[in-house]
């Protein structure tokens, strides 16, 4: 990477990306606004510290300012960096496991006055930038063999950190990086597994361990009256039936001890399993009367109801898109899916282009745990997937998030001026 010491902020930065960055953040400031308005007791005051639209307007000012900060360090300093910067906010995260604020069940906050940050939000660019950093680095051939297990490790440590905070959502986050795995060569035999332990997870979880091992024992069967004068192939077919069966007896061990009593009812909720009028269930069924609700051209700016009378859960947090989605209709929440697509293909295309290969591997990174929050958050307020708490990135309200996701995005613009 060459050296940029006269880099100029104003120049050679990509001007697409700056925009749709820059127009998501003020759509979620209105959104944040219409959420929290209320014509009765409405003040005309922006600012008014009390109300979320207030305190977002300083963390748009201050994301702003770390935006410049960012573009004005060198490029060689992140990937020289990359590893420190992994590690401080490991630590940062293991120390708020012990001395960290609870909220909402989960210990992951750092309080600082009437804020609180959550470091999670920064482990995720410090994870893009030292997993860049790691497949940028030479690998001689005894060192290929232990890549993707290294690679693992290093969204693993976090992941484990996180579930000891009881943040379940931001831990899958971390998996996203699979995406950047896949990019650069990792077996398609791992998304095989993803799905076997999807399909054994619903067969343990909707009926019970029997069935799942059962169905295990009967798969192994078949593949070793197949392979029975193959040693190797039948090794390789017990070690994974032997794996298959450590993760079925661990299912109701991890589904008891990590996930929180709010997080085992909306997974009960949404594979049927049980009925929460007046909690999942209910969560659930306002966010979709809101946007459904909306229509085609939606209720207009400010004339949103479910919204305004709560009916919606964390309306200007986890479930802002519900807001959207209500008061500019399926237009409007078309905008937004084309801004992201945008956004995410704009990261892909500039990743493929550039010619170091740092760039590309954190590019990905970043299009990876965008991708991921757009398409679980959008999915979880319409019933797809279950309600795992994790904003819509630069609209949710939110200072960690809004931080943590404006750094994530401008150290790439960064990276691929260089």
């Amino acid at each position: 990477m060459r050296r940029d010491t006269k880099f100029n902020i104003s120049k050679g930065i990509d001007t697409q990306l700056v925009i749709i960055y820059l127009v998501l953040v003020i759509i979620g400031w209105f959104a944040i606004y219409s959420s929290s308005y209320n014509p009765e007791i409405h003040s005309t005051n922006i600012f008014d510290l009390s109300k979320n639209y207030g305190k977002q307007l300083i963390w748009i000012a201050s994301a702003f300012v770390l935006a410049i900060v960012v573009l004005s360090f060198e490029s060689r300093h992140y990937m020289h960096f990359a590893y420190h910067i992994y590690i401080f906010f490991l630590l940062i995260m293991l120390i708020v496991v012990f001395v960290g604020t609870e909220i909402s069940g989960a210990k992951a906050w750092i309080k600082i006055g009437n804020y609180s940050i959550q470091p999670t939000e920064f482990a995720k660019f410090a994870t893009a930038l030292a997993l860049a950093k790691f497949f940028n680095e030479g690998k001689t051939q005894s060192q290929k063999r232990y890549m993707w297990l290294t690679a693992f490790g290093m969204i693993f440590i976090p992941i484990i950190i996180i579930i000891f905070q009881k943040d379940a959502g931001s831990a899958l986050v971390f998996l996203s990086f699979i995406i950047l795995f896949y990019r650069e060569g990792l077996s398609g035999n791992i998304f095989l597994i993803a799905v076997t332990a999807f399909i054994l997870f619903l067969l343990t979880f909707m009926l019970n361990e029997l069935y799942a091992i059962a169905i295990s024992t009967s798969i192994f069967l078949i593949f070793w009256i197949i392979n029975r004068k193959k040693k190797k192939k039948l090794i390789r077919n017990a070690i994974i039936y032997g794996c298959a069966l450590l993760f079925i007896f661990s299912i109701d061990i991890i589904y008891d001890k990590t996930l929180q009593p709010h997080q085992k009812m909306r997974i009960d909720t949404i594979l049927g399993k049980t009925s929460d009028p007046q909690g999942a269930d209910f969560n659930l069924n306002q966010s979709k009367i809101a946007i459904g609700s909306g229509g085609l051209w939606g209720k207009g700016y400010l004339n949103g109801t479910q919204t305004k009378l709560n009916f919606v859960p964390e309306q200007s947090t986890d479930f802002i898109f519900c807001s959207i989605g209500e008061e500019f209709g399926f237009l409007g929440s078309l905008v937004i899916l084309s801004l992201f697509t945008a956004l995410i293909y704009r990261i892909l295309f500039l990743s493929e282009q550039h010619r170091n290969p740092f760039v590309r591997y954190y590019g990905y990174g970043v299009a990876s745990i965008i991708f991921f929050h757009f398409i679980i958050n959008i999915g979880m307020t319409i019933g797809l997937v279950p309600i795992i708490g994790i904003p819509l990135p630069f609209l949710s309200y939110g200072g960690s998030s809004l931080w943590g996701f404006t750094i994530l995005l401008f150290i790439f613009i960064r990276l691929n001026n260089s």
